[in-house]
């Protein structure tokens, strides 16, 4: 696969993100594709969404423990983000930026079991209003902080009309959703990796020739912890004692991170499984080459590195993210390795950009999309700001979270909390993010440069990078627990 290389550009020209607040009121929401058009001219759309896969665990990118087949045959036919990332790495805000292609300063959502503004543009009624059918099945996360309640249809199942689907459950072997608009709470039948991926298939084949494309969201649950519950034919894959550890995990952890390794790589090898047989469906009922598939997940898992688990943190293990867009049909996207950096809010603008469908002005986020058809030379930008607003759950101030704004470049790392810079890394030199160079005298040009190249993203994104509670006020979040966290209920 060819790479495209993207340097890193001077800070008067890093600012190609749209400034929503100059937009705004010049707001456009219409359609931009003739009812008259079928079916066969007009993509479908499929998104595989899977929650806590860190990009760096794939074969694809190397990792030669862990077995994914069917994603790396796939990656050799995509456009490879190898830098996409995660602006908030945790479940909601990526889900939220994702369906609306706004930060979440924007948005209103930085933390989990918050429910998105109902009156939101979201991408499932922009495809609804060019004629598509939308579907949702699996883990939603966006109605709030009852986890297992029915999600109704109509507003807050924000455009979407086939439904199979639940807020949010971690119990994969016993699983809840619900059926369209039965209010009965379901359960998947086995592992819900396997059930909900027959569901996809089972909607793909009964929407794929009608007149009207299809968008579908396939949102799995795993590798997300708990870790060790894939059924044990994937488990017995897997031996810990041969597992290799990034060089940046504790002597202490090994033992216990290799244990775990096993459980998030079964539940991987299950989730490539599912990906081969729903691209033999596609490929069965003739519409693969019309259909553009989307891979990626909401944040990553440090998994031991730097002695934490889960998400949230500034580290690329937690940030980065596996992204894959696939489309060999007319105006495709050139398959390669793309060093640009691609976040949360860019994905929505994208995938509207390759249907030829108009992007609605409430959106932040950078379309890529003749980037990735070769008609652009280079990307819009090449930073993405990375954030923790209000820190809470697994990284609650009780553990040591904290605020901060960062940015991440095709080779740096800078992050600031609020007492000033807190990390800076030469990611291209030091992969493993083991040598934190923040006031290092022989970097002081560099990092000047970085903070200011952050303090003017900040500003043209209209965050003043004021303390956590200042925005759950201004938000009216429900309140929070002893650790700063919205409590959930089931």
């Amino acid at each position: 696969m060819k790479t495209i290389q993207i340097p890193l550009l001077p800070a008067t020209l890093q600012l190609g993100r749209r400034n929503l607040f100059a937009i705004i009121a010049t707001l456009s929401f219409t359609s931009s594709v003739s009812s008259q058009t079928t079916n066969s001219s007009r993509p479908n759309v499929l998104i595989i969404h899977v929650d806590e896969w860190r990009a760096q665990s794939t074969g694809y990118s190397g990792d030669k423990d862990v077995k994914t087949p069917n994603l790396d045959k796939l990656s050799a036919t995509s456009a490879n983000f190898v830098n996409a990332v995660s602006g908030i790495p945790v479940c909601t805000p990526f889900r939220a930026s994702l369906v609306t292609g706004q930060r979440p300063l924007t948005n209103g959502i930085f933390m989990n079991d918050v429910r998105l503004d109902t009156n939101a543009i979201t991408i499932a009624k922009v495809f609804d209003e060019n004629g598509y059918q939308t579907g949702y099945i699996g883990k939603w996360h966006l109605d709030g902080k009852y986890r297992l309640s029915f999600t109704p249809p109509g507003a807050r199942r924000q455009g979407f009309e086939y439904w199979k689907a639940v807020n949010c459950d971690h119990n994969y072997n016993h699983s809840v959703y619900y059926d369209n608009d039965d209010t009965t709470r379901h359960y998947w039948k086995g592992y819900d990796v396997f059930a909900e991926a027959k569901d996809a298939e089972k909607y793909l084949r009964n929407h794929a020739h009608d007149h009207n494309p299809f968008f579908l969201m396939l949102a799995f649950g795993p590798p997300h912890n708990p870790y060790n519950t894939a059924p044990e034919a994937y488990t017995k894959m897997y031996d810990p004692s041969k597992l290799a550890l990034r060089p940046n995990v504790p002597v202490n952890m090994q033992n216990e991170v290799r244990e775990n390794l096993v459980g998030y790589y079964s539940h991987m090898t299950a989730i490539d499984d599912m990906v081969g047989e729903i691209i033999n469906t596609l490929k069965q009922e003739g519409v693969y080459d019309n259909t553009i598939i989307l891979f990626t997940s909401d944040h990553g898992d440090l998994m031991g590195s730097h002695g934490a688990y889960r998400k949230q943190k500034p580290w690329d293990e937690s940030i980065k993210v596996p992204m894959l867009f696939h489309y060999s049909g007319n105006n495709g996207i050139k398959e390669g390795n793309y060093s640009a950096m691609i976040n949360s809010e860019d994905i929505m603008p994208t995938l509207l950009g390759m249907c030829n469908i108009k992007v609605p002005g409430t959106v932040e986020g950078i379309d890529f999309s003749k980037y990735l058809q070769g008609k652009e030379k280079d990307p819009k930008d090449t930073v993405s700001i990375i954030t923790c607003i209000q820190p809470f759950g697994e990284w609650a101030r009780v553990r040591g979270g904290k605020e901060y704004r960062g940015i991440r470049t095709p080779q740096y790392t800078y992050v600031r909390d609020l007492n000033g810079p807190w990390l800076l890394f030469d990611d291209a030199n030091d992969p493993y993010q083991m040598k934190n160079l923040v006031n290092n005298p022989g970097y002081t040009l560099l990092q000047h440069h970085l903070d200011s190249l952050l303090a003017e993203k900040l500003k043209v994104a209209n965050d003043k990078f004021l303390p956590g509670l200042f925005y759950v006020k201004k938000f009216h979040y429900p309140p929070l627990d002893a650790t700063g966290t919205v409590g959930y209920y089931e």
